[in-house]
């Protein structure tokens, strides 16, 4: 066994939508902000994260797309979402966030 256990994998699920004063941003605004949300995604990434993918939601929901990504523990997830708060993703994105741990077995099928 090693002396430092590594984290738990930890998923985090991420719905969103656009808020109506997103649309009335400059297209220059709108691209500062994207490049800066980006950037946080490349330092998730450098980290350890990975996104597995966006998809666009179809039918009924509340949100127009989901995000998942896996990082190596929930610290790491936590962390990502802290800077996309402090890149003011939240001021024009409504969303809902959610986050699992990896269930030990659940693999070994």
């Amino acid at each position: 066994m090693s002396e430092h256990p590594t984290p738990a994998s930890c998923a985090w699920i991420h719905y969103a939508r656009p808020r109506p004063h997103w649309y009335l941003l400059s297209n220059d605004a709108r691209s500062a902000l994207e490049a800066g949300w980006g950037d946080v995604a490349e330092r998730s990434k450098a980290a350890g994260g990975a996104c597995t993918g966006t998809y666009h939601i179809r039918g009924q929901h509340d949100f127009e797309t989901v995000s998942v990504w896996t990082f190596p523990g929930s610290q790491a997830a936590y962390d990502h979402w802290q800077a996309l708060v402090a890149a003011r993703y939240p001021e024009f994105f409504a969303f809902s966030n959610g986050i699992g741990l990896e269930v030990e077995g659940a693999g070994d099928g």
